[in-house]
């Protein structure tokens, strides 16, 4: 199973706005952080926003906010939101494989996607924010440290102990 690059830009994006929080996010702050494309950003933004997830104020002094807590914020459900196709095969979306009805590895690939699914639907916004992990991300980033008042170096970020 591998994700899109859409997919992993949403997941990121909340990331960064979740540790960003309560302050602002811009698309340009977080361009600038993960090295990836405004105009793309721009694009999953706005699929955020239109799923509840992001919260867009314009205007000077705008920016991007959670919409809901990130404890409510799914992994699973930003997936299968963002996600065009979870077809692992041709045989799920319909193809015209010989061989689909009596298939096995039809049963056998969806059962792997259903578990994949739920191992993500374990998991909110919340605990990939969760300590020391996200002060080690928020380090990385360039974002404040623990209580989010001190930026932390990347230095820092490697010397959080795992938690």
């Amino acid at each position: 199973m591998r994700l899109t690059r859409y997919t992993d830009y949403a997941l990121r994006t909340l990331i960064y706005v979740g540790l960003h929080e309560p302050e602002q996010s811009s698309i340009a702050g977080i361009a600038r952080a993960y090295g990836i494309s405004e105009n793309h950003l721009n694009k999953v933004v706005h699929q955020l926003g239109r799923l509840g997830l992001i919260r867009t104020i314009r205007g000077r002094g705008g920016g991007l906010r959670l919409a809901k807590p990130a404890r409510e914020i799914v992994v699973g459900a930003v997936v299968r939101q963002t996600e065009d196709d979870l077809a692992l095969v041709e045989c799920f979306g319909g193809g015209t494989c010989a061989i689909t009805a009596p298939c096995r590895l039809r049963r056998v690939l969806g059962e792997a996607l259903a578990a994949f699914l739920a191992v993500l639907d374990r998991y909110t916004l919340a605990d990939l924010l969760g300590s020391p992990d996200g002060d080690a991300i928020a380090a990385l980033l360039g974002l404040a440290g623990p209580g989010r008042g001190e930026p932390l170096t990347p230095a820092d970020a490697v010397s959080l102990p795992d938690g």
